[in-house]
């Protein structure tokens, strides 16, 4: 096998995850694992997260901690990908976490109903890939069969950003429509 080449991917597991502090990250602290829709578990589990520590952090200190979850989060999914031999796989959902800690950070202070409607229009973006978000997910996804380097945990990340920018246009659409009447 070459060096680029893949073997068998490895399926992630909490034996897998304990020893690796990039998995726990990578695997949104377990919530990847997950054997029904790993990334509305990850998403979920971003938003008690989110709601935890926004008791705590301003506005500036999620600034700070949303950006280094970013640089954290790309070197944990490059890691986590490269030792489970799959380019993207579906347990990492850090990708997720973040993408929707900055969701919440922008829509704060939204109560519960516009929480719910940021994570159902973060989720439909990010399952549906329409437009935008399937361009992004292709044009940075590592190639089939090539083992995961830097690109791939950017590739891993920038989709669910995309997903995530697009939740916030339509509630900032949304938002401008409801005031304009």
């Amino acid at each position: 096998m070459t060096d680029t080449a893949l073997a068998a991917p490895r399926r992630p597991s909490a034996r897998f995850m304990l020893p690796r502090l990039h998995a726990w990250i990578a695997l949104g602290f377990g919530s990847g694992l997950s054997p029904l829709a790993p990334g509305t578990v990850g998403t979920l589990w971003a938003w008690l997260a989110f709601l935890v520590l926004n008791l705590w952090l301003t506005e500036a200190q999620w600034a700070g901690v949303i950006g280094a979850s970013l640089l954290v989060g790309w070197w944990a999914c490059t890691r986590t990908a490269r030792e489970l031999r799959t380019a993207d796989p579906g347990a990492i959902v850090w990708d997720e976490v973040v993408a929707f800690w900055i969701v919440l950070w922008l829509i704060t202070p939204a109560g519960l109903v516009g929480q719910t409607v940021a994570f159902v229009l973060f989720r439909f973006f990010d399952m549906a890939k329409p437009g935008p978000v399937r361009w992004a997910d292709r044009r940075f996804k590592s190639p089939a069969g090539a083992l995961p380097g830097w690109r791939a945990g950017f590739g891993i990340m920038i989709d669910d950003l995309v997903a995530a920018l697009c939740a916030l246009l339509v509630i900032a659409l949304w938002r401008a429509v409801v005031s304009w009447m």
